[in-house]
C-alpha cells in the first residue's frame, strides 16, 4: 500500500507559478511509477505529467509541456510538479498517483494509489 498526499496549490495570477508536492509513504518509492492528472470541473480527469521510478524518463501533456517540470526526490519519498507560466485553463483539483511499474503511465485507469487532491486556481 502507498498512501499519497498532495500539498502545495493555491491561487495565483495568471503568468504565475506554483509547486505541488506529493509525498508517498513506504519504503520503496523508487519502484513507482509516479504522475499529475487534473480535473476542472465538470470535465473529465485529464493527463498532466508523468515520470518513472527512478526518474530516468519524463512526458508530459501537450497542453503543458514548456510550461510545467516534474520531478522526484526519491531518498524523500516526494515528487514535485513546478508549474510556471499559469494559465487560467489551468485551473483544477491536481492529483497524483501511482503504480509499482517501471513503466511510463499516462491513463488513469493504470494507477492503483491516489491521493485526495489539491485545487489550484489561475485567476485571469
Amino acid at each position: 500500500q502507498v498512501q499519497l498526499v498532495e500539498s502545495g496549490g493555491g491561487l495565483v495570477q495568471a503568468g504565475g507559478s506554483l509547486r505541488l508536492s506529493c509525498a508517498a509513504s513506504g519504503r520503496t518509492f523508487s519502484r513507482y511509477a509516479m504522475a499529475w492528472f487534473r480535473q476542472a470541473p465538470g470535465k473529465e480527469r485529464e493527463f498532466v505529467a508523468a515520470i518513472s521510478g527512478r526518474a530516468t524518463s519524463t512526458t508530459y501533456a501537450d497542453s503543458v509541456k514548456g510550461r510545467f517540470t516534474m520531478t522526484r526526490d526519491n531518498a524523500k519519498n516526494t515528487m514535485y510538479l513546478q508549474m510556471n507560466s499559469l494559465k487560467p485553463e489551468d485551473t483544477a483539483v491536481y492529483y497524483c498517483a501511482a503504480r509499482n511499474t517501471f513503466a511510463i503511465l499516462t491513463t488513469s485507469r493504470e494507477y492503483a494509489y491516489w491521493g485526495q487532491g489539491t485545487q489550484v486556481t489561475v485567476s485571469s
